[in-house]
This record gives structure tokens, sequence and C-alpha cells, in this order.
């Protein structure tokens, strides 16, 4: 049986992406991404969980972070989890893992009041700055 390596999550960047050119001219972005998830307690009281995430970004998807997002961006990431490992220093065996994404999707409002976007929408099928101002129906989506 094959399995699924599959991650989507919303968040905000923890920090500006640092961005590397390797070998080849090949862009890499990292940063890290924070989710948060909120709900109620045993006693009524609202709580609020927030995980940490590294994302690495390549190619074109790299060159697009480091033009438009910064710190505290927020942005959908759709990607796989890749698990790497090394030695330090002193010989102990390291690990680390992170979210390759394959997909980007800025959804920080403009003042125009439409989305910041990049990346194709996997549900709408709109890609980058083609989306329509929030609010206003589509006549191109079924709903």
């Amino acid at each position: 049986m094959r399995g699924v390596n599959r991650v989507m999550l919303i968040g905000n960047l923890g920090k500006d992406p640092d961005v590397q050119v390797l070998e080849g001219n090949i862009a890499v972005a990292k940063f890290p991404l924070a989710t948060t998830e909120t709900f109620k307690d045993r006693t009524g009281k609202l709580v609020s969980q927030t995980e940490w995430h590294t994302v690495v970004l390549w190619r074109g998807l790299a060159e697009l972070a480091q033009k438009y997002l910064h710190k505290g961006s927020l942005v959908y990431i759709e990607g796989r989890l890749k698990t790497r490992s090394w030695e330090d220093k002193e010989g102990v065996k390291k690990y680390a893992t992170e979210i390759v994404g394959d997909n980007l999707i800025m959804l920080d409002k403009r003042a125009d009041g439409t989305a910041k976007a990049e990346g194709t929408d996997p549900i709408t099928g709109y890609h980058g700055d083609d989306l329509p101002p929030i609010g206003e129906p589509s006549e191109e989506l079924p709903f």
C-alpha cells in the first residue's frame, strides 16, 4: 500500500524568510511558522496552544517568499514532511523535521480589499493576484 505525506497549514511567520542561493542559482527559503489552536478547557476558560513549524521553500516559491513575506505574514502552506539527520561536532546524531512547501497562498489583505495571494488556491483554482475582491461573489465559483 502507498502512503500519503501531505501537510496543510495556515499560520503566521515567526520571522522574515532566510533566503540563500545555492550552486546553480537555486533559491531556498526557510522560516518558522506558528499555528495556534484555541479551545475551551473543562472550566470554560479559553486556552491557546501554539505549534512552531519550520517551512522550507525552493526555487520560485523561495523567491516569492523573499519578495512578499515578512514576520507576521499570514499564509497557507501545503507540502510534505521531511526529516533530516546529521551529526553535531560531538558526534551526536541530531534530527530536524521540516515542511517542504510546494504551494503557498498569501492570506494577508491589501488596503484595496482584495486578498494578496500567490500560488494556486486548491479550492477556487485562482492563481496569484487573480482572486476576486473579498465579499464579492465570483461567477466562476460553483457556490
